[in-house]
């Protein structure tokens, strides 16, 4: 593992010491970060005290282990990885604790329709800057001494009710990983097709001879596209109107809604 740390993680990382001469720096919405606390001096004389180490998000948040470390069904997480051997990347100094954290930040969209010219220039700045929004919770490893959550909490603007101390790994999500991961059909559920809706003369035809419903995810979802698309191209259809949340990167019903728009 210390050798996969020098190898593959290490190279990636640029440590940044917390302290009076380097303001604190801009830490991404959710980004895996670790707060390292330092003793002793480093290669230029600096004391040490706090450092921050964030983990780029190109590096896997679940590592597979070879089979000399266990074989192909044990995994170890980055933020372990990262933590055992975080004092490589501080020679000559005492590491006293790491404790990963991240911080979640508002994702709201504030854009005036009518105080902007170019709107969706304006949208495509608050996109970018999203990932940099006021914070509004911490969540750090519950380990974690009071005095270094106080001195995160301050520099986010938090208050202490935003804290919140994980006992396990800050993300479970990208657990899901291990799935693709692990070769083990007896631990996987056999695949699931929807049923597709047929419907050969067009789904408004068959809407208007009688009610039709669909029950998700056992029905596919493509039939609702398929109305979308069919409404985009339709002279008789006037508005489309529907609520999208948190669309996918390739969603099918925005291709639809901006053909209509055209």
């Amino acid at each position: 593992l210390r050798a996969y740390f020098r190898n593959e993680i290490m190279p990636v990382l640029s440590p940044l010491g917390l302290d009076p001469s380097h303001p604190f720096p801009k830490i991404l919405n959710k980004s895996l970060n670790i707060v390292v606390v330092l003793k002793g001096t480093d290669a230029f004389g600096r004391a040490g005290h706090l450092a921050l180490v964030r983990a780029p998000r190109s590096l896997p948040r679940i590592i597979q282990l070879p089979e000399s470390l266990g074989g192909p069904q044990n995994f170890v997480l980055l933020s372990a990885v990262l933590s055992a051997f975080v004092d490589e990347l501080f020679p000559g100094m005492d590491v006293q604790g790491a404790y990963q954290f991240r911080v979640t930040r508002n994702s709201e969209l504030v854009v005036d329709e009518e105080e902007v010219e170019n709107l969706a220039l304006a949208l495509r700045d608050e996109l970018v800057d999203r990932g940099y929004r006021p914070a509004v919770r911490l969540e750090i490893a519950h380990d974690c001494p009071k005095p270094i959550m106080q001195t995160l909490l301050q520099n986010f603007g938090l208050s202490e009710n935003a804290a919140y101390r994980i006992d396990g790994p800050v993300n479970l999500n990208r657990v899901i990983q291990v799935y693709d991961l692990l070769s083990r059909a007896d631990l996987k559920y056999p695949p699931m097709t929807p049923r597709v809706f047929k419907s050969p003369e067009g789904i408004f035809e068959t809407a208007a001879q009688g009610d039709v419903l669909l029950h998700h995810p056992f029905d596919s979802f493509s039939t609702v596209l398929e109305l979308i698309r069919e409404a985009a191209v339709d002279p008789n259809v006037l508005a489309i109107k529907q609520t999208l949340y948190r669309t996918g990167k390739d969603s099918g019903i925005v291709e639809a809604l901006i053909l209509a728009a055209r």
